[in-house]
């Protein structure tokens, strides 16, 4: 049984296959096309599953869209009507894409799968995205909330999931949205809405919550229940061009920060504020889910499911026993979760659960490319590369990584969410004092502020991190062990803002963000034991199990794909080394790149 899951249309379009129940393949559009988060039909996604699943369209069951268009449009034009004549504007730009592209995703698909003969199904967006939550958990049965900017009209819902079912049990509708009261501080703040918001949360720590009362009071009305309305008449994104308007201008005292200027005191105490208001509501709600059902595990999608500080807090408030949050938690898990309620609601398949054992596959569920693929690109290219003997990999490697070389790493799947996962990554030493300076600055382009995450081996978590649990996908917050902080002298405990920054905080500086914490990945051994091998390397030559490992891209990028774009994005920044599966690419040793972009230019980096 061959069933594909697709979403579209809205930003981070993906394809799913899923084959007699198991994730065969997923992978998002913006890999292949090399457009961020692009939201277009993912033709090429699609292509890619199907290839990984040996299949032309003939021979799939079933396709199912993660969403219902109609009535997404039935809540548009009624939002329209609404605030009609103040959103003339945005209704004009929004329309010619609906009426061209988004309304007929039926024809859409049938136009991309013309040998395919089957009907055509659609979900709902929260339906979607709970099943992406529930389904490939190591769970029988748990409360299950999503919460996003919007789907059709759902915009939270908390629900219930047991053995091969799904119950949707409340909804919070547009305009009322945790998601977009996120959006509307990223927005305010100066970052790219839909793209930004782990900026803000990155940014909090650097702030204080000054502004966390005056949202309470003025923007949302957030029940005990975390149930909760927005005051929209401090909002402009229900039919403006904009998130924010005036009113809310003045409330916080100016306009929005303009793009790339610099950062003040005041960005960072706005986002501390907006990120303590959110995890205030998503705190309630988990409380709130716990009492309605009962349930001993929770599982978590949407967007704002990608706030690992809140998922954190959750954890670490015991409300449940244990949480699970899908890796690709935003519109691209969607195509997922469609897919696999094809298989489980509509088809009615018996699950089966593991114990403590997930179905995500650790993520790992994009293309690979073959050693005789990578052969095969490198001597076209004429690009000098030494291929390493199995025997010595691991050791040269560990080598490079102790003597502080960045390492770009390429090596079979391609992961399947925002994450690097140790498939496309970019590796350094965690007990390096310069290494997140050098990554931000002259690796990845970007905000010197923004922290890098760990891999640490998974059996040696505990003795870093105040985590008692696995945490494969990078989509939980904890803080460094009390032990391995470095204490603080007053004067730099007494630092503001950017200023924290360069203090020294533990005995692994590069991934301690300033208020003690790492957004953890735990490498395990039997889903990536070739990343797991190279880290255990590096713990016995080093005794630290722990490495950098950050997104294999620059800013402004999609993850890297293909060995050509891990090349073009090795040679256009200052990384040491590039492993291309069995081989290592010297930077030295390299030919002069002739490359269009100028990132140190569009950046404007010294």
């Amino acid at each position: 049984m061959n069933i594909l899951g697709i979403s579209a249309f809205y930003h981070d379009s993906a394809a799913c296959l899923v084959q007699d129940g198991l994730i065969r393949a997923a992978a998002q559009e913006e890999r292949f096309t090399r457009k961020k988060h692009d939201f277009n039909f993912p033709i090429n996604a699609i292509n890619s599953c199907l290839k990984q699943g040996g299949l032309t369209a003939r021979k799939l069951d079933h396709v199912i869209f993660y969403d219902k268009p109609f009535l997404k449009f039935e809540r548009i034009l009624e939002t329209y009507v609404q605030y009609a004549p103040i959103g003339i504007g945005s209704f004009i730009k929004a329309m010619p894409l609906w009426i061209k592209q988004k309304l007929w995703t039926q024809s859409n698909i049938q136009d991309a799968l013309e040998d395919y003969k089957g009907k055509i199904l659609f979900a709902p967006h929260h339906q979607s995205h709970a099943a992406s939550a529930f389904y490939p958990s190591p769970f029988e049965e748990a409360a299950i909330i999503t919460t996003d900017g919007v789907g059709e009209w759902t915009t939270t819902s908390m629900g219930f999931g047991r053995s091969n079912q799904i119950d949707l049990l409340k909804e919070i509708h547009f305009p009322h949205s945790l998601g977009m009261l996120y959006s509307a501080f990223t927005y305010y703040t100066g970052f790219k809405v839909n793209s930004g918001e782990y900026k803000v949360m990155g940014l909090a720590p650097y702030g204080e919550p000054k502004y966390a009362q005056l949202i309470l009071d003025y923007l949302i009305d957030l029940k005990e229940d975390g149930s909760f309305r927005l005051n929209m008449d401090y909002f402009n994104f229900a039919a403006g061009l904009t998130m924010t308007n005036r009113k809310f201008h003045k409330l916080f005292g100016g306009p929005p920060r303009k793009s790339e200027t610099l950062l003040a005191q005041k960005e960072m105490d706005l986002a501390r504020s907006v990120q303590e208001v959110t995890e205030m509501a998503l705190l309630r709600m988990a409380r709130h889910a716990k009492a309605e059902t009962g349930a001993k595990h929770l599982c978590l999608a949407g967007g704002v499911a990608l706030n690992c500080v809140a998922n954190g807090i959750i954890l670490r408030e015991n409300i449940f026993e244990d949480i699970w949050m899908q890796p690709a938690a935003g519109d691209a898990g969607g195509a997922l979760g469609a897919a696999l309620a094809v298989w489980y609601d509509y088809l009615g398949n018996k699950r089966t659960v593991t114990k403590g054992s997930d179905v995500q596959q650790g993520s790992y569920l994009g293309p690979e490319y073959q050693e005789k693929e990578i052969t095969s690109f490198l001597n076209n290219h004429q690009i000098p590369n030494r291929k390493m003997e199995s025997s010595n990999m691991m050791d040269d490697l560990a080598d490079l990584i102790a003597n502080e070389n960045v390492i770009g790493w390429f090596q079979g799947r391609m992961e399947f969410g925002p994450r690097a996962l140790g498939g496309r990554s970019i590796l350094g030493d965690a007990r390096s004092t310069k290494m997140q300076k050098k990554m931000n600055l002259k690796i990845k382009y970007r905000e010197s502020f923004r922290p890098f995450a760990p891999s640490v081996l998974d059996e040696h978590v505990s003795d870093y991190f105040e985590i008692d649990r696995q945490s494969p996908y990078m989509m939980l917050v904890a803080p460094v062990k009390k032990e391995r902080q470095r204490q603080m002298s007053d004067e730099e405990i007494n630092l503001f803002g950017i200023d924290k920054l360069n203090v020294l905080r533990s005995d692994i500086p590069a991934i301690t963000h300033v208020d003690y914490s790492a957004r953890i990945q735990t490498v395990h051994k039997k889903t990536n034991p070739l990343y797991w091998q190279l880290i255990h390397t590096f713990y016995k030559k080093t005794g630290c199990p722990v490495v950098v490992n950050t997104s294999f891209n620059v800013r402004g990028e999609p993850i890297v794909c293909t060995p050509l774009d891990a090349y073009k994005c090795f040679m256009r920044t200052e990384m040491d080394y590039l492993v291309l599966g069995p081989y290592l690419l010297d930077k030295k040793d390299q030919p002069e790149f002739h490359d269009d972009i100028d990132w140190r230019e569009i950046f404007e980096l010294d």
